[in-house]
């Protein structure tokens, strides 16, 4: 029995009431429309559901735009940790790369310190830190790759010269810089890489082809383009720290900053040398930073207090330090790294890269005049770079 609308909005009250009797016919209809009514409804799910303007779009997944860009991340990470593997150890060229790098991230750091104007901190006092900072992130790298904290006995010997060789040739470079003109200084830094080809030659043994003579000769020649040096010219130097056209040669009160500069760039090629047998012998570059860290760290700390007033950094001064310490970290390993797997005289050909780097960021942001001769200079070093990367690693006969 059913009730109509109208029956139902009246209450029943005073008004006949119809019944309605339904068929068997219609029941069985009904029965049927039920059993067809599920394949219907599965037929018509299938079917887009209609939007209009005042329907609300809810996504089916909430989580979707968090997982895009958490995966966008982690291809970045995966691409970035590929080079670096890449660069490592992954390439006929690895060599030549590591050094690259070691060379730009040395540019990138004398950047930072022309970009930000900080405290003025002693001299040893900040060799101090850089190399305590060494010590750590050292002793990380080794624990974070399983390797024994405790530096191989086969090789302190090799490491103690080592450290000791750096850090005379360090303190030889701070009085040269101090007491000669800076292209002076500079200049006979930049000679290490002509020792320590001829050196390996000597100590290790290497081969040293008439391509590696020709490069650094060339990328020596560009070096005194660009400083422009006028060889065996009596008269007085410039002031210490400026640039000078006059070399220095015949005037006695500078003799023994010269003598410095020579005496820095030799234990600067010896200890190439040692960095490369050393690294070689340990199949761990890390140990040669470790090693020269851990004698730099009391010999600066006992300079800086019997030489120099200690100061107390400012924050953001502590902070560049910081940063400063964990890129020369990077920088000295990348150079093990590269001295490990290529021959030195090859190799010391790309320290060049810095010079340049140098002169086209003066020029470029902070508007030194590029004159011809600093160009042809520049142009000179990428050609002898580029023409010793092209010829690539050789396979040495032992």
């Amino acid at each position: 029995m059913a009730l109509s609308d109208h029956d139902a909005r009246d209450g029943g009250g005073g008004i006949g009431v119809h019944v309605v009797e339904v068929g068997e016919e219609e029941e069985s209809g009904a029965a049927a429309a039920d059993e067809i009514s599920p394949l219907l409804a599965e037929v018509g799910g299938n079917k887009p559901t209609r939007m209009t303007i005042f329907s609300v779009s809810y996504p089916k997944n909430r989580h979707s735009t968090k997982e895009m860009i958490s995966r966008a991340a982690e291809s970045e990470v995966a691409f970035l940790n590929q080079f670096a593997l890449w660069v490592w150890n992954e390439s006929r060229y690895s060599g030549f790369l590591c050094m690259a790098s070691s060379s730009a991230i040395y540019y990138f750091m004398d950047v930072l310190l022309d970009i930000f104007s900080v405290q003025s901190i002693p001299l040893f006092e900040t060799i101090f830190t850089r190399c305590f900072i060494l010590v750590i992130m050292s002793l990380l790298w080794l624990r974070r790759t399983g390797q024994s904290l405790i530096i191989p006995t086969n090789v302190r010997k090799i490491l103690i010269f080592r450290s000791l060789a750096g850090f005379l040739s360090l303190l030889s470079f701070i009085y040269s810089v101090q007491n000669l003109p800076l292209s002076c200084a500079v200049l006979l830094n930049f000679a290490t890489p002509i020792i320590a080809s001829i050196g390996a030659k000597i100590i290790l043994k290497e081969n040293l082809a008439f391509m590696d003579i020709g490069g650094l000769a060339c990328s020596f020649l560009g070096l005194l383009f660009i400083f422009q040096p006028m060889l065996f010219v009596t008269g007085s130097l410039d002031e210490p720290g400026q640039a000078s056209n006059t070399l220095f040669l015949s005037t006695r009160n500078k003799i023994f900053p010269i003598f410095a500069g020579i005496f820095s760039s030799t234990l600067g090629g010896i200890s190439y040398c040692l960095v490369r047998a050393a690294a070689k012998a340990t199949n761990q570059p890390v140990y040669t930073v470790l090693s020269f860290g851990i004698l730099a760290c009391p010999l600066s700390l006992f300079c800086a207090y019997t030489f120099q007033e200690f100061q107390v950094p400012s924050f953001f001064t502590f902070l560049l330090m910081i940063v400063l310490g964990i890129l020369a970290f990077f920088a000295e390993t990348l150079s093990a790294r590269g001295l490990q797997l290529e021959r030195i005289g090859k190799l010391t050909n790309i320290l060049y890269l810095k010079v340049l780097l140098s002169q086209l960021w003066s020029m470029t942001f902070l508007g030194a005049e590029p004159s011809f001769d600093k160009l042809l200079g520049c142009l000179v070093i990428v050609a002898s770079v580029c023409t010793c990367v092209y010829f690539g690693p050789e396979k040495e006969s032992e």
